[in-house]
């Protein structure tokens, strides 16, 4: 079946979000008179969401009483500058702007909620060219759930088979394999160093955004 749309994840697939959770997080540790930390400390915890993230960079338990204020008011901070100095990773512009000329959908499905994702696309002008943003918020579950992937297809009135979904985690892969689409997984993302993307059972795995240029034409061209 021709390959008809392209969804990504956000965070570390799409967007490198991660200079803004760095930022956060050391700001907070300078507003208590903490020394920083290294930045890949944190880097390497942001797929385990705001909670890793901060126990990270507290050297924190979960179960400790004061980390729950710290976690709300990381969430708090990140409300505020969401998009302070998120980008589309290198080569990721190219890459649009090649999927719109080939007339080719795309769209993004995270698990980032909505009051964070929506801003941020809107800060940067991503709202009024993805065709689709789906949410935790649209859903009953989550990636590694199909049901975004699935609920996107249908908004998109799209075969599942068409679609290649991109991620950086392998809950991005278990998602979209079991919705049917065919997936991406990609080594540039938010991956955590006891990890290995090509043990999640993609259909391809890449380095670099334009690597998915060369994996597109492919595509097209064996329709």
């Amino acid at each position: 079946m021709r390959l008809r749309a392209v969804l990504f994840d956000m965070d570390g697939t799409l967007l490198d979000t991660a200079p803004d959770f760095i930022a956060i997080c050391q700001g907070m540790l300078a507003d208590r008179g903490f020394p920083a930390v290294a930045d890949k400390l944190i880097r390497d915890e942001i797929s385990g969401g705001a909670k890793a993230m901060v126990s990270a960079a507290f050297a924190m338990s979960p179960n400790e009483p004061e980390f729950e204020a710290l976690r709300l008011e990381f969430l708090e901070r990140y409300q505020q500058d969401c998009a302070v100095h998120t980008a589309l990773f290198e080569g990721m512009p190219e890459l649009l702007a090649d999927l719109e000329k080939a007339r080719l959908i795309w769209g993004v499905v995270t698990n980032k909620p909505v009051r964070f994702a929506q801003p941020i696309m809107e800060r940067l002008g991503l709202d009024q060219r993805s065709a689709v943003l789906i949410c935790p918020d649209h859903v009953s579950k989550s990636k590694p759930d199909p049901e975004p992937l699935l609920l996107a297809c249908k908004m998109l009135d799209l075969d599942p088979a068409s679609v290649l979904f991109v991620g950086d985690d392998l809950r991005d892969i278990e998602s979209g394999r079991d919705a049917g689409t065919k997936t991406a997984a990609v080594r540039y993302g938010y991956i955590h160093p006891h990890d290995n993307p090509d043990h999640w059972g993609a259909d391809v795995v890449v380095d670099h955004p334009l690597e998915l240029r060369r994996v597109l034409d492919n595509a097209l061209c064996s329709c």
